[in-house]
C-alpha cells in the first residue's frame, strides 16, 4: 500500500511529487520474490548484536570525535593557511578525511612537521576501522555460541541448548 498510494496521491493532489521516492519500498517484494524471508532472524541476532554493542560504539565514537577535533587543530598550528589550512573546521574536515582513509587529496600538509602526524592519523584509521567490527562480531559470538535455531524452550524460553538435548536444561520441557 505504501509503494502503490504516493503515485495516487502525486495525480490527485498537487505537490505531493516529492512522495514518489517512497515507491523505492516496491524493493522491500524482492524479499518475497527471491525468498529471503528466511533470513530475517540472522536479521534480527545481527541487530541485536548491534543493539548491545551500543554503549561501547557510542564511547569509540566519542573519542574518535575527540581525536579528530584534537588533530585537526594540531594540523592547523602546524601547517598553517599558507598550506591550506585556513581554519580548525577546515583542518578537522582534513583529520576525518583522512582518519577514514578516504582521502580526497584536496588539503594535505606540506611541511615534514605536518607530514609526521598525518603519516599517524593514516595508520591510526586503519585500526579505527577494525575496532567497530571487533566489537560486533564478538556481540555476535555471543549471541549464537552454542544456540541452535528453533531449539527454544516454549515453556521457560530459553534459547541455548545442546544440539543433542531432548529437554530443557532449564525446566526439563520436552524441546520440538
Amino acid at each position: 500500500m505504501l509503494s502503490i498510494l504516493p503515485t495516487y496521491l502525486s495525480v490527485l493532489v498537487g505537490g505531493a511529487q516529492a512522495l514518489l521516492t517512497v515507491r523505492a519500498l516496491r524493493l522491500i517484494r524482492i524479499f518475497r520474490v527471491l525468498k529471503l524471508g528466511q533470513y530475517t532472524s540472522e536479521a534480527s541476532q545481527l541487530g541485536r548484536a548491534l543493539s548491545r554493542s551500543r554503549q561501547k560504539i557510542t564511547v569509540f565514537l566519542a573519542v574518535v570525535l575527540t581525536m579528530v577535533l584534537v588533530l585537526g587543530s594540531l594540523m592547523y598550528l602546524v601547517e598553517g593557511p599558507q598550506n591550506g589550512f585556513t581554519s580548525i573546521p577546515r583542518s578537522v574536515y582534513w583529520a576525518i578525511v583522512t582518519l577514514t582513509t578516504v582521502g580526497y587529496g584536496d588539503i594535505t600538509p606540506h611541511t615534514v612537521m605536518g607530514q609526521l602526524p598525518a603519516s599517524v592519523v593514516m595508520i591510526l584509521g586503519y585500526g579505527i576501522i577494525a575496532v567497530p567490527t571487533g566489537i560486533v562480531t564478538v556481540e555476535l559470538g555471543r549471541s549464537s555460541a552454542g544456540a541452535s535455531p528453533g531449539r527454544g524452550c516454549a515453556r521457560c524460553g530459553q534459547a541455548r541448548h545442546d544440539d543433542d538435548a531432548r529437554h530443557c536444561k532449564r525446566c526439563g520441557e520436552r524441546l520440538g
